[in-house]
């Protein structure tokens, strides 16, 4: 059976140690160097990098996020053996893990690691579909010519890279496609790398939960739990007509996700699906100044992303969370799509006013959606406003300022609350 060892890259027939250096490192299955399409994973990322410049924290359990009433963005492994999770309240991650060291995340530091990675992806192929700071799909195919060894070879040699220059990990999964090598990936975390073949689908599949698709959050397994899917083998059962008329669009993906089959290709450059920005507050408020200047803020954040990448919105979103952790989140279609931190601010506020009082609250967010090219934007203007366009053009000015003298060159009183 076809095998490599992953720190010394030497292939050789089916054994448990390595023949050339003895490391028991090796990753064996019958179609290692036929597969091209893969998933790599950064092992705790942000928390990685933490110990890797912090040589102290070795050892210790490590929590990446913000204050006692943040979430978690995420923990190292140590945390994670205690129950700590990305996502989690941080007062839970506290109770769970109480001698954990608390870092606020650097994203300087981690966007720098992050480059660096992406660097050594380019040397091996194009197509590179990033999907976060630490993960991406890779498609090596046609590229065995080009190094002189197959994709399983090369992909080893970048978590060795990674590991050697930047003393960093990652996970890898190949298989024949971009669902099951993100599957595959997550089979042996953190430093794993498994193979997943073609001939194997059915059976690899066969059985397991439906919650190891990408994507399947609380609420579509609450629908699927209500139907009785909780397997793979459970959707198999189902006939695909079925499947569109009970689920839409997710019922499509299903059937062809059952069977192992998915066309996606590893896209360089997938469209954006959403632009937003949040905040949790150190105490829960319902102060409407407060959350007015947060709505504010985060409103030209989003639009200076929008801005930066000539792109609009036609959907505008607000999020709210409440001190209990129930979420609210409210969303409208506007006429024409919106780029202008003052639409953005102005449509999420309208959303605020009509959710009324049921604060205090936790968290803020804003964002838009339905993305689109930045020239359908706000062509006509509101008719039911006629000093839109005039606070359009006040905007666009105050942008060519920032850009000329510096952010704080110009700031609206609002900001300041």
């Amino acid at each position: 059976m076809p095998s490599l060892c992953r720190d010394c890259l030497t292939d050789f027939d089916a054994a448990r140690r390595c023949p050339a250096c003895g490391s028991p490192r090796v990753v064996s299955h019958p179609e290692l160097f036929d597969l091209s399409i893969a998933h790599m994973d950064c092992d705790a990322f942000y928390a990685s990098v933490e110990k890797r410049d912090d040589p102290s924290l070795e050892g210790k359990p490590v929590i990446i996020g913000g204050g006692r009433r943040g979430v978690v963005s995420t923990a190292c492994y140590v945390a994670r053996i205690r129950g700590v999770r990305s996502a989690m309240p941080m007062f839970q991650a506290l109770k769970l893990c109480p001698d954990a060291v608390i870092i606020k995340p650097r994203m300087d530091a981690y966007v720098e690691a992050s480059r660096a990675i992406r660097a050594m992806m380019e040397e091996m192929t194009p197509a590179i579909e990033p999907l976060s700071l630490d993960e991406a799909f890779l498609d090596l195919r046609g590229t065995t010519r080009l190094h002189g060894a197959p994709p399983a070879v090369m992909l080893a040699r970048l978590i060795k890279r990674m590991r050697d220059e930047l003393g960093l990990t990652g996970s890898i999964g190949l298989s024949h496609n971009k669902f099951l090598a993100k599957v595959a990936s997550d089979l042996e975390k953190p430093h794993g790398f498994s193979v997943i073949g073609e001939a194997e689908t059915g059976d690899f599949l066969r059985g397991k939960p439906v919650r190891m698709i990408w994507g399947i959050g609380p609420a579509a397994q609450a629908s699927l739990d209500k139907a009785g899917i909780r397997t793979f083998s459970d959707l198999l059962r189902w006939e695909r007509t079925d499947l569109v008329a009970r689920f839409g669009s997710m019922g499509e993906r299903l059937y062809h996700l059952a069977r192992g089959q998915d066309k996606r290709r590893v896209s360089r450059d997938a469209p954006m699906k959403s632009i937003s920005n949040e905040t949790t507050f150190g105490e829960d408020t319902n102060d409407p100044d407060i959350l007015d200047g947060h709505l504010w803020r985060m409103a030209e954040k989003v639009a200076d992303r929008a801005k930066a990448k000539d792109i609009a919105g036609r959907v505008v979103t607000l999020k709210l969370k409440r001190h209990d952790h129930s979420s609210l989140t409210r969303r409208v279609s506007l006429r024409e799509p919106a780029q202008l931190a003052d639409t953005i601010y102005r449509t999420a506020r309208g959303l605020f006013d009509q959710v009324g009082d049921e604060g205090p609250y936790r968290l803020l967010g804003c964002g838009i959606s339905d993305l689109c090219n930045a020239d359908a934007a706000e062509v006509s203007g509101d008719l039911l406003d006629p000093d839109a366009r005039k606070r359009g053009k006040a905007e666009r000015a105050a942008d060519a300022i920032r850009d000329r003298f510096g952010s704080a060159a110009i700031v609206k009183g609002r900001s300041l609350r």
